[in-house]
């Protein structure tokens, strides 16, 4: 899920935001007024919400966070500045044509040079006094030998104090480290309770206003049906009497059969 970012909101500051969000829901029921604030949402719920009300919530804290970036752009700023100018001061060191170049690169060269020298004119020399009889120059090797160690010794002397004027020298310059409860800290700190006391809080505490949506009517349940399917007629309708009112009874009447006239003729008079 991705939140919503404000426009003034960097991208480097998402995290520290959604740090504070974090910690703020979960010390939200201790809060006066939010005590029963997950009998409606639950924690997913509320922080779904609030990422995207990132943009309100931000600009709430928007003074805060102007001044927090501030320090921090100057903090880089000074690291910046210290970190060429010591990439300057090593670049003026190397640079032969410079004079101060030059003496730092037979500063450092010099004793090494001459160290090697010295060891391999003492071991030669010392070789070639164990010869039976030893040459007249094993002497002269040995001396020369020690020359060089002494000249080894003075440049290692030299690049010592050499060394440590520079540090010295870069110590000054330098920008020092702050404390940990230091200006950039504090700044973090003044945004992160804008956004809680300002931005968080007065969110949540209007998603507890809202009313509550209206809730969905229940779907009608249809009634269960049978396994055998219903054909398409239906059985006659055998009801039974109602019962206390007599049934009527069928009539039946007899055929009316009436014997033929076999009477004699009747005499009219003539």
């Amino acid at each position: 899920m991705h939140m919503n970012v404000a426009p003034h909101l960097l991208t480097e500051d998402r995290a520290e935001f959604e740090r504070v969000l974090d910690e703020a829901l979960r010390s939200a029921h201790d809060r006066p007024g939010f005590a029963h604030l997950g009998d409606r949402f639950t924690t997913a719920q509320l922080r779904e919400m609030a990422l995207n009300a990132t943009a309100l919530i931000t600009t709430a804290a928007a003074v805060e966070y102007d001044h927090f970036v501030k320090v921090r752009e100057q903090l880089r700023s000074a690291s910046t500045t210290g970190a060429t100018g010591a990439g300057e001061a090593l670049g003026g060191t190397a640079d032969p044509t410079d004079g101060a170049g030059v003496v730092a690169i037979v500063t450092v060269l010099a004793p090494i040079l001459a160290g090697t020298a010295a060891v391999l004119l003492l071991l030669v020399g010392a070789v070639l006094k164990l010869l039976d009889p030893a040459p007249a120059f094993a002497d002269t090797l040995l001396t020369a030998g020690l020359m060089f160690g002494a000249v080894a010794a003075a440049g290692l002397i030299c690049a010592a104090v050499g060394l440590l004027v520079t540090a010295l020298r870069n110590s000054a310059t330098a920008v020092p480290a702050g404390p940990p409860d230091d200006d950039l800290s504090r700044a973090r700190q003044a945004w992160g309770r804008a956004l809680v006391d300002r931005g968080i809080l007065p969110f949540l505490h209007d998603v507890l206003a809202a009313p509550a949506p209206p809730a969905l009517p229940k779907p009608r349940q249809q009634p269960p049906t049978g396994r055998i399917p219903k054909v398409g007629y239906s059985g006659p309708d055998f009801s039974s009497p109602s019962e206390g009112a007599p049934a009527p009874r069928p009539t039946f009447s007899s055929p009316d059969f009436s014997s033929p006239d076999f009477g004699p003729p009747e005499h009219h008079p003539e």
